[in-house]
């Protein structure tokens, strides 16, 4: 089979209920993605069902926002138990739940402080305006001048702010003029990156694993290198964990497989367990002091239902059973992938149950091979024309993982021949 024997990239022919589905959406929703032409109805574990009755092995897991599964047990029972409660009463009042999520979160990340938001990129601006505020209140930048370096290749988030330093132009292309403040450098350049600090830095943002461009990882020792920089530099490390941390890399966070703590780490995604919009950052008292009431905030944030959640999910994660889940996949993962390698796939990344893999571009690209995968009843997501992610959630079988293997090299072997 050659490249232009690859069904292209048309939407596949669907029933008519699922046309109906997608011809709404498309006729009322904004088209800031391209879904593939699946609508889904239901989800189990590791397991979704679609308005046919079709079932599909979630290999996105919500980008990671599902590490524990569809409609897992222990986080739905106290996801209702704390609607028939309380589910908002806005931070101008305690709660009755906050004071726990906050120092069970405290506990896990070793932390003095969290500070509560909802989405992922709320949490990242978040960590920006700590970040800043701290430059100029303990470290003496002058004001206005704080600069944050960031990684090329980087995802955060798709507000003006964090936009403003991404190097992808579809993310970019129209929302011009950006917030300035903010120098990129190579990602996993430790060089670059002690090249780019000065008197005005104040922070080093990046992601331990890049899961946009494709499980991209820095070479091994640049996080143990980028801590003593900062370190010996006065310049807060942020860690974004969002995607790549909560056992998604066979590690509580990403930053463990190299024992580095940063200053402030931030989450979110599978901190709500994919019920509900959860994330936080984390830090010591002498970074997250520069905040005073008003300087910032967030009505949802810190809501009684998310930190039921939080709680759960802490719990869940102080077990390591995930973890070593994780772990347990991503070794799968590797087994199977790897000797693709020249055999239609280029390059294959693990790091636990964390996988990118690029296929060659002659055979199909990304978007192909995802719709290949889902006429297998499989799902997953192509980035950057011909990497392809899979990010199952943690309660994949060993069965459901070989089949993904399966599945991947039948459709590789049928380009090739």
């Amino acid at each position: 089979m050659t490249a232009t024997d690859v069904p292209t990239s048309s939407t596949p022919a669907v029933s008519a209920r699922t046309a109906a589905h997608i011809e709404a959406t498309e006729r009322y929703a904004a088209h800031n993605y391209h879904p593939l032409p699946v609508v889904l109805a239901e989800g189990d574990g590791a397991w979704v069902v679609d308005v046919d009755g079709k079932r599909y092995l979630d290999c996105l897991a919500g980008y990671s926002a599902l590490n524990f599964g569809h409609s897992n047990e222990r986080l739905v029972a106290v996801a209702r138990e704390q609607l028939g409660k309380l589910t908002l009463t806005s931070r101008a009042f305690f709660n009755d739940k906050l004071s726990g999520f906050a120092e069970a979160l405290c506990r896990l990340t070793g932390k003095d402080m969290i500070l509560p938001m909802n989405s992922g990129a709320e949490a990242v601006e978040t960590a920006i305006k700590v970040s800043r505020k701290w430059g100029y209140e303990v470290k003496g930048v002058p004001a206005g001048q704080a600069t944050i370096i960031t990684m090329e290749g980087n995802f955060h988030g798709r507000t003006t702010t964090i936009v403003s330093f991404s190097d992808d132009e579809v993310a970019t292309s129209g929302y011009a003029p950006f917030t300035t403040g903010f120098r990129g450098v190579k990602y996993g350049d430790i060089e670059a990156v002690a090249s780019a600090i000065d008197e005005t830095t104040v922070a080093v943002l990046f992601e331990p694993i890049q899961g946009e461009g494709g499980v991209v990882m820095p070479p091994e020792g640049f996080l143990r290198d980028l801590r003593a920089l900062c370190t010996e530099r006065n310049v807060l490390m942020v860690a974004d964990e969002i995607q790549s941390g909560l056992a998604r890399s066979g590690r509580t966070f990403a930053c463990d497989h190299e024992d580095v703590v940063p200053d402030i780490y931030i989450m979110g995604k599978a901190l709500g367990g994919g019920i509900y919009p959860v994330s936080a950052i984390a830090a010591d008292r002498e970074v997250m002091d520069v905040i005073t009431p008003g300087s910032h905030g967030s009505t949802f944030g810190g809501n009684p239902l998310a930190a039921a959640i939080g709680t759960e999910v802490v719990a869940m994660l102080e077990e390591g059973t995930f973890q070593a889940r994780s772990t347990e996949i991503g070794a799968q993962l590797e087994a199977g992938f790897g000797p693709l390698i020249g055999k239609g796939l280029s390059d294959v990344r693990v790091r636990g149950a964390w996988a990118g893999i690029d296929i060659d571009p002659s055979l199909m690209s990304g978007r192909q091979m995802s719709e290949a995968l889902m006429a297998r009843g499989i799902l997953a997501k192509d980035t950057h024309g011909s990497t392809v992610r899979f990010a199952p959630p943690l309660v994949a079988s060993d069965d459901d993982i070989a089949g993904l293997v399966t599945a991947v090299t039948e459709i590789l072997t049928a380009a090739r021949s």
